[in-house]
């Protein structure tokens, strides 16, 4: 994954790069990139808060992660079905085996 933010007038672009080898992001390593928007917790914020939403960014990861992979399933059942009515049913299975 690439951020970073755009430049306008000439102003410095800073951008964190992230890469893998031979494979895509896993849901998991999405949802963190996810997490680190949506939300953060305050160095200097009380304790028993920081705890609270450390809790709560662990449920929200877990529904992210879970959300994620339905999405990856449903998508690979969409191109499943649609190699199998192309004819392609070798390439259809071997996607459905993923």
């Amino acid at each position: 994954m690439i951020e970073g933010v755009q430049a306008t007038m000439g102003q410095p672009v800073n951008f964190k790069v992230f890469t893998t080898t031979n494979r895509g992001f896993t849901p998991e390593e999405v949802a963190d990139k996810a997490l680190e928007k949506f939300i953060s917790i305050s160095d200097t914020a009380d304790e028993k808060i920081k705890v609270q939403a450390l809790v709560y960014k662990e449920q929200i990861r877990t529904l992210l992660v879970f959300y994620m992979k339905e999405a990856i399933r449903s998508d690979r059942t969409t191109l499943s079905a649609l190699l199998h009515k192309q004819g392609h049913s070798d390439i259809a299975r071997i996607i459905e085996k993923l």
